[in-house]
């Protein structure tokens, strides 16, 4: 399990989370959506040591990561799926792809994970020698998704993988989300559309102005307390 607990973190003198705690159960989609500027996006760069935890711990199976360089992150099974996609423009598809694999104990898996990759994202196969850059906005992120399958990550943050994309894409994406979690990958989701995250998800945090405000089954959300609280109209 990933356990973030009492957490504070920032940009400098700017503090962004405050006494945050959340728990991510293994096997499991949790979703944490919230408004623009809520702190989501920090969490997960907090949780993956791209930027300092001032207080508190981000742990793996008791496991502390505070103070864990990034690209350790890998070995120990996390995948972070950034806003953006932020592929490599100048590299094809199957390279990019390739750079998911690129520490060293996940090479020897290179062939079979691309295999999986292009299975779960026909088209990227279809355009595994063109130009990352050239790809549709649903492609490349597709292709950011399956580059943080190919470490075969335990668990994998995804920050606005709907961000931008035109609503058949994104219901494809969430499908493929959804088909991910059946096969046991832990997911953690951070999502502005409420409505596609409720589907996927098994659990979910509200996040506003660096703290959280509401966590439950997603099953037993009430919309309407979820949206009072979403554009802080309770709490």
């Amino acid at each position: 399990m990933l356990s973030v607990t009492d957490l504070r973190a920032g940009y400098g003198a700017i503090n962004i989370l405050w006494d945050v705690s959340l728990r991510f159960p293994l096997g499991q989609l949790t979703a944490i959506i919230g408004p623009n500027g809520a702190g989501k996006t920090t969490l997960l760069r907090a949780i993956m040591g791209l930027i300092p935890v001032t207080l508190g711990d981000v742990t793996l199976d008791s496991y502390s990561l505070r103070g864990r360089n990034t690209w350790d992150m890998a070995g120990m099974g996390l995948a972070l799926i950034p806003e953006g996609r932020m592929v490599f423009a100048d590299m094809s598809v199957e390279d990019n792809l390739a750079m998911g694999a690129f520490p060293k104990p996940h090479r020897p898996a290179l062939a079979r994970n691309l295999e999986r990759v292009f299975g779960l994202f026909p088209r990227l196969h279809e355009r595994r020698r063109q130009l990352a850059g050239s790809l549709s906005g649903g492609e490349a992120q597709m292709l950011a998704l399956g580059r943080g399958l190919m470490s075969e990550p335990r668990l994998l943050l995804i920050d606005e993988p709907s961000l931008g994309l035109a609503p058949v894409i994104v219901h494809e994406i969430f499908a493929i989300l959804r088909g991910l979690k059946e096969q046991g990958v832990t997911i953690v989701l951070v999502e502005q559309n409420t409505h596609m995250a409720l589907a996927v998800a098994d659990s979910v945090y509200l996040m506003r102005s660096g703290r959280v405000l509401l966590n439950e089954r997603a099953a037993a959300v009430d919309s309407q307390r979820l949206h009072d609280l979403y554009f802080a109209r309770e709490g």
